[in-house]
């Protein structure tokens, strides 16, 4: 059984999540008006791997005997300046996630709850992958500059990526073959 205010913090987070996801639809719709179908595709395989955050989370906090409460999600923004923006927005937005994982860690070890410290090691995790990947991409669409042929380049190669996660929730996040 989990203290409130960790349920309650648990509960901001799964929202903070789905935000997260909805930014990087949004981004993936931006990328995709932009007929950079490969940029489109990253972001939306990021879409898939928030909600995977966010169920991770809804499955623990009911796993543990509470309850979910899910919040109005705000909308994100819908435009940006470049691809370039939208990476730069990316980490900055990954920026404030972690430190509010790192809020729950915080909070989790206060409380001397050791099963919530040992879930959240994961996302503590996760993050330090989420903020390199950002900066990676910010890199190499600054060595780019305004070459619309290395721009493509790297759409082809953004393409490629595919979801390692389950994006099949009805069975649970924990699924087999992960």
């Amino acid at each position: 059984m989990l203290k409130k205010e960790i349920t309650d913090a648990l509960n901001e987070q799964i929202n903070k999540e789905i935000y997260s996801a909805f930014l990087y639809m949004s981004m993936s719709a931006y990328t995709n008006d932009l007929v950079l179908k490969g940029f489109a595709n990253w972001f939306m395989v990021q879409y898939h791997e928030e909600m995977y955050h966010a169920m991770k989370m809804y499955e623990y906090i009911q796993s543990q005997g509470e309850s979910v409460v899910l919040k109005t999600v705000d909308a994100p923004p819908t435009s940006f300046d470049s691809p370039l923006d939208a990476f730069e927005k990316t980490l900055a937005h990954e920026q404030v996630v972690t430190q509010s994982i790192n809020d729950l860690m915080d909070l989790a070890i206060q409380h001397r709850d050791h099963a919530t410290k040992i879930f959240l090691e994961w996302y503590v995790t996760e993050q330090v992958e989420e903020e390199d990947t950002a900066g990676d991409m910010i890199a190499q669409l600054q060595m780019i500059g305004d070459d619309p042929h290395a721009l493509l380049m790297m759409d082809r190669e953004l393409a490629g990526r595919a979801a390692s996660i389950p994006v099949d929730f009805s069975k649970g996040v924990e699924q087999e073959g992960e």
